[in-house]
């Protein structure tokens, strides 16, 4: 089974009042502002498809979470901070994007969190289900490092607060406590978050006449998630290319599930069996629907780098050089594409912030500069190691 590593506009505040009232509940251990250890009492573990995640209440009795926890189940368990588990509904919906709504009939809570846009500057928290307690957590606060990319609905928000796994289906708040958005994935500081504004469209595309597609949808990310996970895991093939028809199962499920995590991971799987041509498609596929995908072009960059088509990893590198400035990869990636793809920019550039940031690895890099070796052979689509 597949673990996503987890894997705007500002609607009009909505104010709910207390409809239920929330029995004692246990303390959960948050050093945060007072807001955002508030709003920790809005979010529940769940099991579903995915064993260990998230969901956050947005009305009385109705939570949301990510498709990719549910896949095409019907249902799922809440716990509550105290007493029994519940037992909740998957609302049906023909969403095309990465979440879902649970009804939860019985579940006592708070007024739900109040909705709002991530700016930047501001401190965001993650608050999700810790896995290794089995209970919710607020987690060290992060950064917004880009919003949402313009004229993509379903582009998303990516911050670098701390995010793990358990969090998928979380919330993700402001230090006033309000819900900018729903965790969806992430990884090595590269966290990603759909924004609160798309529960509206969700809630709207929502209901028991889209049943059927819902269903749909929902076995093709289980049927793309096992398929990608066999792929990236199977150790024994691992060098070797997938046939033609697994390659062609990969990429219609996946599709069909619509998912940008899944294209990355199915990615990944071809890249890891030099079938870069399919690797490269995953990826492309992923940046038109997420333009901002620093993850996306984290991918990209290397599969290109493993093709040695370093002028086309170029135009990558420059944008991810400007939004990690001082991440080490992605230097040392810039030092030798801009070398080999005859960006001296680039190169020069990337040189720089690691002295800037990384100054031991610095003397390497000049010497690699100054040597101005042939870059390595290059490898094609469908190549061994």
């Amino acid at each position: 089974m597949l673990r996503l590593k987890l894997f705007p506009v500002v609607l009009a505040a909505v104010f709910w009042l207390a409809f239920l009232v929330a029995p004692a509940e246990a303390k959960i251990p948050c050093r945060a502002p007072e807001a955002v250890c508030a709003a920790a009492s809005h979010v529940f573990r769940i099991e579903a498809y995915d064993p260990e995640a998230s969901a956050v209440l947005i009305e009385p009795e109705l939570l949301v979470t990510n498709r990719h926890v549910v896949a095409d189940q019907e249902k799922a368990r809440v716990f509550p901070p105290v007493g029994e588990p519940l037992t909740a509904q998957v609302v049906p919906t023909r969403y095309p994007g990465d979440l879902v709504l649970l009804r939860v009939p019985g579940l006592k809570a708070a007024a739900p969190l109040e909705r709002a846009k991530a700016n930047a500057g501001e401190p965001l928290y993650t608050i999700g289900t810790d896995v290794k307690r089995d209970a919710i957590k607020v987690y060290e606060p992060g950064l917004l490092v880009l919003a949402p990319a313009t004229g993509k609905p379903l582009a998303r928000l990516h911050h670098d607060a701390i995010s793990g796994p358990g969090n998928s289906g979380g919330a993700l708040v402001n230090a006033k406590g309000q819900l900018v958005a729903v965790i969806a994935s992430g990884g090595d500081g590269r966290n990603e978050a759909i924004p609160a504004s798309e529960i509206a469209r969700l809630k709207a595309q929502s209901g028991p006449e889209h049943r059927e597609l819902s269903r749909r949808i929902g076995e093709a990310y289980r049927k793309c998630a096992r398929a990608v996970d066999n792929a990236l895991n199977n150790t024994g093939a691992s060098r070797q290319a997938l046939t033609a028809k697994q390659t062609a199962f990969i990429k219609d499920q996946c599709g069909a599930a619509n998912n940008r995590q899944l294209w990355d991971l199915a990615g990944q799987a071809f890249g890891r069996r030099r079938m870069i041509d399919d690797s490269i498609d995953m990826f492309a596929r992923a940046l038109a629907q997420d333009p901002n995908a620093i993850n996306s072009m984290f991918a990209m960059t290397v599969t290109l780098h493993l093709a040695g088509r370093y002028a086309d990893e170029v135009p990558f590198l420059r944008r991810l050089v400007d939004i990690l400035p001082a991440d080490a990869q992605v230097l040392r990636l810039g030092v030798q594409a801009g070398a080999w793809g005859n960006d001296a920019a680039l190169k020069d550039r990337s040189l720089g912030l690691l002295e800037k940031f990384h100054p031991r690895m610095a003397p390497m890099a000049r010497k690699f500069i100054e040597a101005n070796p042939a870059p390595p052979k290059r490898r094609g689509a469908g190549e061994g190691r």
